[in-house]
């Protein structure tokens, strides 16, 4: 069980580093300010999901799962 819980806790810092630098490389919220002032939506704002940004946003939605599951498992006990 030593092992498992080792491994667990490699996994847990390897998702913690890319955590951080995923949400550092993503734009500010400040960037969609037109829609204040009544901007029509552009290619890329319908097309949001396949750019960069997206997958960005994909990816640290995931990675927050994993490091939310992970951070339990690790606090339970059990090992």
């Amino acid at each position: 069980m030593a092992v498992l819980k080792i491994i667990l806790t490699v996994i847990f810092i390897i998702i913690s580093i890319a955590l951080t630098v995923i949400i550092l490389m993503q734009e500010g919220k400040s960037a969609g300010l037109g829609a204040i002032a009544g901007a029509a939506d552009t290619y890329w704002g319908k097309n949001k999901g396949r750019s960069m940004e997206g997958r960005l946003v994909t990816g640290t939605k995931i990675l927050v799962v994993l490091f939310v599951v992970i951070a339990a498992v690790l606090n339970l006990g059990i090992f």
